[in-house]
Formats: structure tokens, sequence, C-alpha cells
């Protein structure tokens, strides 16, 4: 088998470790790893199948002989996605910066894989709230045709990185022992016994930007820019998986019993809705998987016959980040593109 060379970047972060993580797991074919990261990272070591690997400061020029480069989010992309495509790489990125250009394909392999066709050196990942959904939503649509969502979103906190998680960890523990809490840091508020109804920057619609991503990411995944769209962000105190509360209305009826249906054949998708016996999804059973979750399958009341209700968990840092980039890669092997 063929095999190539890949190149991390962020590699000392948190989806930095689960590209590992996963790369490992799926077995993906690689003859060199390159870890690179920031200058405060460099020099690091990072064990990955048994050999260690020592950290390399991020430049212009840390991408010569790389095959698949995969850039973990934040400003890296912008800085050296260029360096790394001029190199003769294929850039997967897991930021923001690139989702919205319109030659570059954002792409979930269960939505829309023919997309890494027309990349032009460039894929990206979508958020990884919009991805969670749109993978238990897409079959759904191919189905009956989605006019109309509206997205509830409950947050963990390792969407904000390593920050958000010790600063939940840190509130809790001072709360629980009687002690004041320093003034947060990684969000707005306090996160710990507490809700946040706002994530990234508030925009002129009085939408933040996390729930603006849901409107454009899902019409540019689905090429259909009909598609009506209204979400609500809430960041919880949950350490990993997102959960969220969907409402759809359809082109055509479509009953719970057909949706599960469509559902149980789909891929990436673990339906679990058994509610009379308490059982559905939730980020504790979700944590640390690739499928995204889905149950409460039901038919909204207020649009009989053409809506429907559903509860959808997933790891946002598993298929919402590094799986979903690794599945591109696997994609660009399977298709002969590098």
């Amino acid at each position: 088998m063929k095999q190539y060379n890949v190149a991390i970047v962020g590699a000392s972060g948190a989806v930095g470790h689960e590209f590992l993580k996963v790369l490992a797991e799926r077995n993906f074919p690689i003859k060199e790893l390159r870890l690179l990261a920031t200058e405060r990272s460099e020099g690091k070591r990072i064990a990955f199948r048994g050999k260690e690997h020592t950290v390399s400061a991020t430049t212009a020029d840390s991408f010569k002989g790389i095959d698949i480069a995969l850039f973990a989010g934040g400003e890296a992309s912008k800085l050296f996605a260029a360096d790394a495509v001029k190199a003769g790489a294929v850039v997967i990125d897991n930021s923001s910066n690139f989702r919205y250009v319109d030659d570059v394909p954002l792409v979930v392999p269960e939505v829309n894989p023919e997309d890494v066709r027309w990349h032009k050196g460039i894929i990206a990942n979508p958020n990884c709230t919009t991805m969670i959904a749109r993978v238990a939503l897409k079959p759904l649509h191919d189905a009956a045709r989605i006019t109309r969502l509206i997205c509830s979103s409950y947050q963990a906190v390792s969407g904000a990185g390593l920050p958000g998680l010790h600063e939940l960890e840190e509130q809790t523990r001072r709360i629980v022992a009687g002690e004041p809490i320093d003034p947060p840091s990684a969000f707005t508020h306090q996160i710990a016994f507490n809700v946040i109804p706002r994530i990234d920057k508030l925009q002129d619609n009085g939408y933040f930007k996390e729930e603006m991503k849901m409107v454009w990411e899902t019409r540019k995944m689905f090429h259909d820019d009909q598609i009506r769209v209204a979400a609500t962000c809430v960041r919880v105190p949950v350490y990993r998986s997102h959960s969220e509360s969907l409402t759809i209305e359809t082109e055509r009826p479509l009953s719970p019993d057909e949706a599960r249906e469509v559902l149980r054949k789909a891929p990436g998708v673990t339906v679990v809705d058994d509610p009379a016996n308490d059982v559905y999804p939730m980020p504790l059973d979700t944590s640390d998987q690739d499928n995204v979750f889905v149950g409460r399958i039901r038919e909204d009341i207020s649009c009989p016959g053409h809506g429907l209700n559903l509860w959808v968990c997933g790891d946002q840092i598993r298929k919402g980040a590094a799986t979903n980039a690794v599945q591109i890669a696997e994609l660009l092997v399977e298709y002969g593109m590098i």
C-alpha cells in the first residue's frame, strides 16, 4: 500500500492530539509524520505508534515533501496554508479561515464526499456544531428535502479548547469547596453551574457567529440556498460532546418511523431512540465516538405531517474535527488525488 507524508499543524493542542489518535486507530498509511506547532511548543516530544516525534515550529518552509497537511485550527492556516499548497501538499483545515471561500470545498464525507474532487489545494472542515447536525440531517434531506431547520445547541466547554476545560474544572472545584472563583477568561461569564447563550462574535443581525455558521455552512454543503435555518447556540458545563435539538420541516411528509429507518441505514449515524425506557443520546455516552447519535425522533405537533423533532449528540473533537479531517484524507487516497 502506498504511504504518504503527513504534517499536523497544531500538533501539541487538543485537536492535534486527537488527529494522532484517529490516524493511529484508522491505520492511515503514513510514511513520514511531521509535527508542527508554535515556537512555544518547539522541542516537545509526542509519541505516535510507539515512536517519539519532536515538535518543530511552523514556518513557510515546513511543508517540503508533505502530501497532506492537517491544520488543527486557529490562525495557523491563514499564515501557512498557502505555503503548504505551494509545496505540493493538500491542506485539510479545521479553522474557519476558508469555509466561506467559494472555491474551497466544505466537506463532511457522509454528506458531500464528491466535493473533494474540485479542491484547489485546500479543503475545509465545517464548524463542529454544523457538522454533527448535518450527518443526521443529510439522509432526511435526501429522503424528503428539508425546507426549514431550527436548531438549539448545547455545546461542551472543550469546544473552546483546553482553556475551556480547565476553567470549568477550576470553577467547579472552587465552588464545591466554598472558595471564591477567579474572573472568567475562557468564557464571558462563569460556566460552572451555568449556561451561556453566546458563542463567537455578535453579528449585526443579532445572531452570534456560531449561529450564522449553521446557516452559511448548511446551504453550502447541501448545495441549496433556499433552506431556511435559524439557530441558538449555548455553552453548557459539559466536558465533551455537543448536543442539539433539531426541528425540521420537509417538502414531502416524513413520519418518525420512516425517519428512523432512513437514519438506521445512514453512514456515520447511530439511532438511540427508546424514550419509554429512558434511552436517548447523551454527551456521556457519545464522547470519544465517531458516529453521530440520534434519538427523540417524533412528529413536530406544530407542523403535522411535514415536521419532525430530533435530539442529536456527537463528539465535537472527534467527528467534529479530527475524525472528519482524517476521513477527508482517506477520500483523497480513495479517489487517487494525492
